[in-house]
């Protein structure tokens, strides 16, 4: 998964923004605690080789994607957008009101992309305080230098109201 990351963390010295292709992958310690928490599954390509990925938590009643990344060579397949659908299917059935995240208004790849798969800009007198405290930790971590929106779609609930569980393999 860090090296998923990586990679596609590159694409973004292409557009400017060359300390978040810098910044380094989550560790291994966190990457093990969506993986222990059921809030981590994998893309993976026709070997059986992870290819892509999706972390979530749990915010507000809300599935919120912390993390979902597709290595450069399978970009644009639809291989995000089938883990973005695998992670609403699973908020849905889990009783949560849908999907949350935040992202880079101005890059392609990120809010537009996320306006084309459903996703709307909550403002930010909707925001909640965990959305803000998110929010402030990414502003903390130099974020804050290019534009970011705060962003939801919401699902159909399948009724559960138990602790969500994670989704099965993709």
């Amino acid at each position: 998964m860090r090296g998923i990351e990586a990679a596609a963390g590159e694409a973004f010295r292409l557009v400017g923004m060359a300390a978040i292709a810098d910044d380094p992958p989550l560790a291994l310690d966190a990457l093990a605690v969506y993986q222990q928490d059921g809030r981590a599954w994998v893309g993976t390509d026709s070997e059986d080789d992870p290819i892509a990925y999706i972390l979530l938590d749990v915010v507000d009643r809300f599935a919120h994607i912390e993390q979902v990344t597709v290595h450069p060579r399978y970009a644009r397949r639809g291989i995000g957008r089938a883990l973005i659908e695998e992670a609403a299917r699973w908020a849905g059935a889990c009783g949560l009101h849908g999907l949350t995240l935040t992202a880079f208004d101005e890059v392609p790849w990120n809010a537009p992309y996320y306006r084309r798969l459903g996703f709307q800009e909550v403002p930010e007198s909707q925001w909640s305080e965990r959305i803000r405290q998110i929010m402030q930790s990414e502003r903390d971590h130099g974020l804050a230098v290019w534009p970011r929106v705060v962003m939801k779609r919401t699902v159909p609930s399948g009724g559960s109201s138990t602790v969500p569980q994670p989704p099965p393999p993709m």
